[in-house]
């Protein structure tokens, strides 16, 4: 995907046309600033302008907006991410509103989730995007199949359940949570689960069909380690395909930020 992105880049470059990715980070939470050291890395491989905002943790909700609105005015700008969780007292959903839908590399926006919803071109959410293109990467039968989203939140999975639904994907998709009593009698009849409920060792070996494919989307510190949501060594004894923390949906997600920054910069370059 990265190489993709990278030839689309150039592309662009040949014709004037300069591709910015922008962050927005406030605070000094240290899993989010290797994300967002990361996000640049990738952009600037993949031959993209690399713009980072850093904002102290005691900065006002006024000047978060501001910052935000700075790089919608930028023109060197075509994607923008406002990296969450923002530090307690200040209000995140109101950051990402203030990103204009069409620079929005999160496909976060409240405007582009509802072209999701509606079945309708824009950007998507990044990791939902990255778990769909490693599922299509390797092979792995969606249509007519169930699949189990575990987790409801807005960044993966509630468009998450939306996306394997829609059609021309049409897989069966049940949603599961914290409130679901029995989480085995669900998931147990799934050919792929998806397990984003940032709690560490939810997914066993009991909870699993064999055979069925595993994309692990948690990310917890555990002893100052990084580990999802799946216990890794019993459901790979079971599983027929599964995903690692770290470097399995994580690096995806990236990627996708740069698919959507990329297309958002061709879009502006044809109303040039």
């Amino acid at each position: 995907m990265r190489a993709e992105v990278a030839e689309r880049v150039a592309a662009l470059k040949t014709r004037g046309k300069t591709v910015g990715l922008a962050t927005v980070l406030v605070g000094d939470d240290p899993a989010s600033h290797v994300y967002v050291r990361n996000k640049h890395r990738a952009a600037d491989k993949a031959g993209m302008i690399s713009i980072d905002v850093n904002l102290p943790a005691d900065v006002s909700q006024e000047e978060v907006i501001a910052a935000v609105q700075s790089l919608n005015a930028d023109d060197r700008v075509d994607g923008m991410i406002v990296q969450l969780p923002l530090p307690d007292g200040l209000d995140g959903n109101a950051a990402v509103e203030a990103v204009l839908p069409s620079k929005d590399a999160d496909g976060l926006h409240p405007y582009n989730l509802g072209l999701l919803i509606l079945d309708r071109p824009g950007p998507r959410p990044a990791t939902p995007s990255g778990v769909l293109r490693i599922l299509e990467h390797y092979g792995v039968a969606i249509s007519g199949k169930r699949a189990v989203v575990i987790g409801r939140s807005f960044l993966v999975g509630r468009p998450m359940a939306i996306m394997l639904g829609t059609k021309g994907i049409d897989a069966t998709v049940v949603q599961a949570h914290s409130r679901t009593p029995d989480l085995a009698a669900v998931t147990l009849e799934a050919d792929i689960v998806i397990v984003a409920a940032g709690r560490p060792g939810l997914l066993r070996p009991e909870h699993v069909k064999p055979g069925a494919v595993v994309i692990d989307v948690g990310t917890n510190r555990v002893d100052g380690k990084l580990v999802g949501d799946v216990d890794f060594a019993g459901v790979s004894r079971v599983a027929g395909g599964i995903t690692p923390v770290p470097g399995g949906v994580g690096p995806m997600t990236i990627a996708s930020l740069l698919v959507n920054t990329v297309e958002a910069a061709e879009r502006t370059a044809a109303l040039e």
